[in-house]
């Protein structure tokens, strides 16, 4: 399985041919809307950093809201979820994604703004590698973001959702949420499941511009 972060919240998941991207943005981010040729599109909700599907030259179907379905062999579920601590008054709420392939459990948190409870916990089950947002102000801020790890306990994590050069968002940078702590950048992640870590590991990316 390969992983390529392409930008805010949007990654690129390749798996047996099979490539889904999450959470395409629009070109007012800063990023470029430069998204390949996918099967399938995962939108979180509807905000114009998430769900800019336009901007995606060729899929075969988009996903959207509290579903299970099973493509190719690839599991999908979606879990409801809130954007803010006030029960989405503020914000609305998020569809977080479970993806189940090649004895790999995958979460993206989009863009949560609260602890989970421990119903979501339970739908949730267990996952090895999360996307879990760490910039703060619209979402969970780094702090909330290393008490979500704690929660869900995955072998990998990978921020997103933070300040870049090129992110015209007013949110925190990456910087806030590593604080010293170890982690190893990659240009694309391939996993499998066999070579996943035994303790938690934080993998980040490079900007895509």
């Amino acid at each position: 399985m390969k992983i390529q972060w392409l930008g805010h919240s949007s990654f690129l998941i390749e798996t047996n041919g099979t490539k889904i991207l999450t959470d395409p943005f629009d070109n007012s981010i800063g990023y470029a809307t430069i998204f390949p040729d996918v099967d399938i599109v995962l939108v979180s909700h509807e905000h114009f950093d998430h769900n800019a599907v336009e901007n995606v030259p060729s899929y075969k179907q988009v996903i959207k809201g509290n579903v299970e379905k099973e493509i190719e062999g690839i599991k999908i579920k979606g879990i409801a979820g809130y954007h803010d601590n006030q029960k989405g008054s503020l914000r609305g709420k998020i569809t977080m994604f479970k993806i189940q392939l090649e004895d790999i459990s995958l979460l993206h948190l989009s863009d949560l703004g609260v602890l989970l409870t421990n119903e979501q916990l339970e739908e949730i089950g267990k996952v090895d590698i999360i996307m879990v947002p760490v910039g703060g102000k619209y979402t969970i801020g780094p702090e909330e973001a290393w008490a979500v790890i704690a929660q869900l306990k995955p072998k990998i994590a990978i921020p997103m959702h933070y300040k870049t050069q090129f992110l015209t968002l007013d949110i925190l940078p990456l910087k806030n949420f590593l604080q010293g702590n170890p982690y190893k950048e990659k240009d694309i992640l391939e996993i499998t499941s066999s070579a996943l870590p035994k303790s938690l590991q934080i993998i980040t990316f490079p900007p895509p511009q």
